[in-house]
């Protein structure tokens, strides 16, 4: 691209962006006009009643909320670290809200969520009638990408210029050629991932498939760089993602600040925020003093009722000027130990949008690492890039890509990352090729669909089983069982309540075998992985009635495959829900989404459907086709008979 035609893409950008914003926004007035909290609460966007747990403060003086929602109340929900919400009240037999004030959620725990208010005093009403919490529509992360694109797109800056031009434009990227690096613990292709991104002087990828080590690749690739440089920022597009890094910097010994809200409530992440940090800062002392008598002042001037003479207004008056001193310098002071703890620190972790934060405004790093690169949109990825000299980008275009909500929008491009735009165009990446996670019979499909066959499993998990003499894969083919999928008329999501049916007997009777193996103890975690919502609920149903103690039930897990990125588990099962006589196989179409699904097996992966719907897509034909060469392949009629 020329200039123009780089200024082109970015108005392109910023009209995808209104886009999605605009669907977004319908989506959830759609969610929330013409429903009682009862309904909001059975879809997940609301929380009430919520019994209130305690009031608290932070290190910034921000108000700290933990509220706990019925124990009966066991539906999944939408809420998690960073959410935009509003805390309310209800009374009156309408349940009406007579109050509310917005917050953000710190983070949740089971049935208890952690709050921070957007309000310097804790409200009034919030012992008065039902409390509840509810999704507000988060207009400030469309704000910053907006900004950042239109900078961008405008912006005459240097650096900026020289990213875009390779980004997009003729420029290629430069290498310093460096001695050769030889790190122990890494492997052939994680040491070609380490040199590249050391010599790299403007951008480098880290091509990391699933089971590869790219965490521990990114992490030693930072230490190495911190030997030449004083600190760097380190960035994913979720919390999850931003959490681990920061988990994994800390076990190396740096100094690690975490920025923004926690989604992993570990003591190890929680030392690293801002907050804690401050309480550790040689001047807290002093700000916490100044705080004590900011409040002192507050509450005399507080004592003041209507009726009082000049003398007590001049008074009031005074106590409030005083007090109103006092916050000015507390936000001086808080502000003084915020940029110390930053300046000082090593890395700065934080998510993409999360970088746009008033604390590191006008702040450069010599380089930026943007981890899962692969599922952050554009336009978000762009925010911590203006504040770096050298771009970093890790990730797998091939796993699950960003989240969208308008078609149209993915459709006309918003959908494509500036990490598959990069992998595709430039020659900058490494890929990691050596596996630890899949036996070789499962990662077999994925590497040659996805890879290029350049997959290697490594030598410790390349056979590992369950039990000796077990197949680490099968498929349950459900053809002509007459199975048909049904799609609600009100959620529009799909559910296959006999194909659930054939799972939990398959599940029975591959547990019992197990436990006469003796090896159930060995088996850490199960995960039953299926692209819609109704099929959740329709396998929760159905395997609440597995009859194996709690202790085995606790290992199961079930979900879509979002929540399931980025983590493995020792057997998996996917339902693919759809049968029908038009091959019509909806989310099934999205084989990234499939990748992750299938590469999260250890050592065992069932994955049951129908071929007659789902082989009329080349995808899924090449699945079954490879189940039946290894011997993979069953008919659910042995399951039924």
């Amino acid at each position: 691209m020329d200039k123009d035609q780089i200024k082109e893409h970015f108005k392109k950008q910023l009209e995808l962006l209104q886009l999605e914003r605009k669907e977004d926004l319908e989506q959830y007035k759609k969610l929330m006009s013409d429903t009682s909290i009862e309904e909001r609460r059975k879809r997940g966007i609301c929380w009430h009643p919520v019994q209130l747990n305690k009031t608290s403060f932070d290190a910034g003086d921000r108000i700290i909320i933990e509220v706990t929602r019925n124990e009966n109340h066991t539906e999944s929900h939408v809420f998690q670290s960073g959410k935009s919400i509003s805390l309310f009240s209800t009374a009156g037999k309408n349940e009406e809200h007579t109050e509310n004030v917005k917050a953000v959620v710190n983070y949740v725990k089971k049935n208890t969520m952690t709050i921070t208010l957007n309000a310097d005093d804790s409200p009034d009403w919030i012992n008065d009638g039902q409390l509840g919490v509810q999704l507000l529509f988060d207009e400030s992360t469309y704000k910053e990408m907006e900004r950042a694109i239109t900078l961008c797109m405008n912006s005459e800056d240097a650096t900026l210029q020289k990213h875009k031009n390779i980004l997009f434009g003729d420029l290629k990227a430069k290498f310093n050629s460096i001695y050769e690096y030889n790190i122990p613990y890494l492997n052939e292709s994680q040491n070609k991932a380490l040199m590249n991104v050391l010599s790299a002087e403007d951008v480098a990828i880290i091509h990391g498939p699933p089971g590869t080590g790219k965490t521990t690749t990114i992490i030693q690739c930072i230490i190495q760089n911190l030997k030449n440089t004083d600190q760097v920022l380190v960035c994913a597009p979720s919390n999850a993602a931003v959490d681990l890094l920061t988990e994994k910097l800390v076990e190396k010994k740096v100094d690690v600040v975490r920025l923004g809200h926690p989604a992993r409530i570990t003591d190890t992440i929680l030392q690293q925020t801002i907050d804690v940090k401050t309480t550790k800062h040689i001047r807290y002392k002093e700000l916490k003093a100044v705080k004590q008598q900011e409040n002192q002042y507050r509450n005399a001037a507080q004592k003041y009722k209507r009726n009082f003479g000049r003398e007590e207004r001049e008074e009031r008056k005074m106590l409030w000027s005083e007090a109103n001193k006092l916050r000015k310098e507390v936000r001086s002071l808080s502000e003084y130990i915020a940029n110390d703890i930053i300046d000082k620190a090593q890395v700065i972790t934080c998510t993409l949008v999360g970088s746009s934060t008033q604390v590191l405004r006008g702040k450069r790093f010599s380089t930026v690492y943007i981890d899962e690169a692969g599922q952050g949109l554009e336009a978000a990825t762009w925010i911590p890039i203006q504040r770096a000299d050298r771009i970093i980008l890790a990730g797998d275009h091939q796993q699950l890509p960003p989240t969208i909500k308008s078609i149209k929008a993915a459709k006309e491009g918003l959908e494509k990352t500036l990490f598959e735009q990069l992998i595709t165009s430039k020659k900058v990446d490494v890929m990691l090729q050596e596996q630890y996670r899949m036996n070789e019979k499962i990662m077999n499909f994925s590497s040659e669909f996805f890879y290029n066959n350049s997959l290697i499993a490594n030598e410790n998990v390349k056979d590992h089983l369950i039990f000796d003499g077990d197949l680490p894969l099968e498929f349950i083919d459900t053809a002509g069982t007459g199975f048909n999928d049904y799609t609600d008329p009100e959620s529009l999501s799909t559910s296959n309540k006999e194909e659930a049916d054939i799972l939990q007997k398959h599940m029975t009777a591959y547990f019992e075998e197990i436990q006469q193996q003796q090896k159930f103890e060995e088996v850490q975690n199960v995960g039953v992985i299926t692209p819609y919502k109704a099929q959740v609920k329709a396998l929760k149903s159905t395997l609440y009635h597995l009859d194996f103690s709690d202790e085995v039930k606790s290992k199961i897990n079930i979900n879509t495959v979002d929540s399931f990125q980025g983590q493995e588990r020792d057997i998996i099962y996917i339902s693919l829900v759809r049968s029908n006589d038009d091959g019509v196989i909806g989310f099934l179409q999205n084989t990234k989404r499939m990748n992750v699904a299938m590469t999260r097996a250890r050592k065992k992966l069932v994955v049951i459907g129908d071929s007659s719907t789902i082989c009329r897509h080349h995808f899924y034909k090449k699945f079954v086709d490879y189940t039946q060469e290894i011997g993979a392949y069953r008919s659910a009629f042995e399951l039924m008979y």
